[in-house]
């Protein structure tokens, strides 16, 4: 499979939103499993060309081999954000999540990339999210939410929050740091 295909998975009380970059997996959320293969997956012998595209321009470069470097503190805006993806364990299947500054902390902040409303629809759709009066604005149905916590402060969902992504600053680089995710890919 050369490009990801993004699955949504739902069940009465949660939605799970995942880039797939393989051919065959399953994701969960809830009660709910999604199982998949696709197109003779069976018949692979594993060594795919994964990662290894004509995008490879955009990845953030590892620094010092460390695949959870994420981006330099620099490249992450405070008034709009930046896009990743952060790969399972197993290594094909990967959930988008974007990052931001607080404009006056200057904390970096990071959540996964889906409206806890509608969860297939991106707060990034690809050219950063919209920040207006400090809070990032779903581009579809106007929700806000802080800059922080994700609390949502308006729109269809108000109360609900973003579901965080764990980042850390070091050295004034951006890691990834969630036990739920061994690296990173670029959007």
């Amino acid at each position: 499979m050369n490009d990801p295909v993004h699955v949504t998975v739902e069940s009465d009380d949660e939605a799970t939103r995942e880039r797939i970059f393989d051919s065959e997996g399953e994701v969960e959320a809830g009660d709910a499993t999604f199982r998949f293969s696709v197109g003779g997956a069976g018949d692979s012998d594993g060594d795919s060309d994964r990662g290894e595209d004509a995008g490879d321009d955009d990845e953030p470069e590892e620094r010092d081999g460390d695949p959870l470097f994420v981006a330099p503190l620099s490249d992450v805006p405070t008034d709009s954000t930046i896009r990743r993806t952060a790969m399972r364990p197993d290594g094909r299947r990967g959930v988008g999540f974007i990052l931001r500054r607080g404009a006056e902390s200057g904390e970096v902040f990071a959540w996964r990339n889906s409206c806890p409303h509608r969860p297939e629809v991106p707060l990034d759709p690809g050219r950063g999210a919209r920040v207006d009066g400090g809070e990032i604005v779903c581009h579809e149905h106007g929700a806000r939410f802080e800059c922080g916590d994700g609390l949502c402060t308006w729109g269809p969902c108000v109360g609900e929050e973003l579901d965080p992504v764990g980042v850390e600053v070091r050295d004034g680089d951006v890691y990834l740091d969630d036990e739920r995710f061994a690296s990173v890919r670029p959007r």
